[in-house]
């Protein structure tokens, strides 16, 4: 896989409240895989790479947030609608 690149801090909200809320979240990655899950947590790794811990009909998964294309709530009270992930970076 490639060199992780850090997601934009505006949109890495959105992840968190779909996690808090326990969210349905039909998931599109960059690769052009379409996925349903619920979701869990986020979570870093020792070499700094964060993830999207999810709960799918086959198990647990998690999806490195690069991979991310975008992401839509399934839930009928969803705070936000379809996001779209895009290639700017959190810088601090």
């Amino acid at each position: 896989m490639n060199t992780y690149q850090p997601m934009n801090c505006d949109l890495y909200d959105y992840l968190e409240i779909a996690c808090m809320r326990g969210y349905q979240l039909d998931i599109e990655l960059k690769d052009g895989t379409r996925l349903v899950a619920k979701a869990l947590t986020t979570r870093t790794s020792s070499d700094k790479e964060e993830f999207l811990s999810l709960e799918t009909a086959d198990g647990p998964r998690d999806i490195r947030l690069d991979q991310l294309l975008a992401v839509t709530p399934l839930d009928a009270n969803a705070q936000f609608g379809r996001v779209v992930f895009s290639d700017s970076v959190c810088t601090f």
